[in-house]
């Protein structure tokens, strides 16, 4: 199909044991929207690839400025020499989420919902690894990483790992014959508390994150990101880093 072999493959579990890249083509791609779980996302693909390339995608949300300024801090962090940040405004004129239109109220938490938030951005994370896989392509990089979590998959259709697996196939089918992409999502069968857990022992700068849909300092502490991310940390044991209203 295309050139490429029809192989199906599978999102990396963090516990999968990865075929070597030789050091001169490992770069990755790491999408870093300046959450607490991109942040650990790209503390995982620092230790598993010789070069990252940041790459932020804002839309139109509300917090779109104090999230940029976590990615910008991010990058400097783990001194990402490339690093790209781009727009994909549309998403804010096709609407229908309260993280773009101001005519939709962000809701107060719920976490024991199941029900789709009315902070779901209609299909957002394909976009994202659509520009992910243009970027990786011409980077001749094999990885994209990307900070999906399946506990937040009751609410976002598009955190799913099956969502990822067949994305996959898709840039398997969409590229050059050469190209060969896998979708990392290490932290994707986690639930926050261990993320926290395993950003603390990888030194990951949770200081420097922003996860709050509504405000830009100090943080709602009402959201739903607000609240999974306080939970988090209580389960944790830690005390959140970043100052709440």
């Amino acid at each position: 199909m295309g050139g490429h072999d029809d192989t199906a493959y599978a999102v990396a579990e963090p516990e999968e044991e990865l075929a070597p890249i030789p050091d001169d083509e490992s770069i990755a791609v790491c999408l870093v929207s300046g959450g607490m779980d991109s942040c650990v996302t790209a503390a995982i693909a620092n230790l598993e690839n010789t070069e990252l390339a940041f790459l932020h995608v804002s839309y139109g949300q509300r917090t779109e400025a104090r999230e940029r300024q976590a990615f910008e801090q991010l990058a400097d962090y783990y001194q990402a020499g490339r690093r790209l940040a781009v727009s994909i405004e549309h998403l804010a004129k096709i609407g229908g989420s309260s993280l773009t239109d101001y005519e939709i109220a962000v809701t107060d938490a719920d976490l024991k919902s199941r029900e789709i938030p009315t902070s779901y951005v209609p299909f957002r994370n394909a976009h994202l690894l659509s520009i992910a896989a243009s970027w990786a392509e011409k980077l001749n990089a094999h990885r994209i990483y990307i900070g999906a979590v399946a506990e937040d998959s009751s609410g976002y259709p598009d955190c799913r790992p099956e969502f990822y697996a067949a994305f996959e196939q898709a840039i398997d089918l969409g590229t050059r014959p050469e190209t060969h992409i896998r979708i990392m999502a290490p932290v994707i069968s986690l639930r926050k508390a261990e993320i926290i857990r395993r950003g603390i022992e990888l030194g990951a700068p949770l200081d420097l994150t922003w996860s709050c849909y509504q405000a830009s300092g100090p943080a709602c502490g009402r959201c739903d990101s607000c609240a999974l991310r306080l939970r988090a940390f209580a389960e944790a044991g830690v005390k959140d880093p970043i100052s709440y209203a």
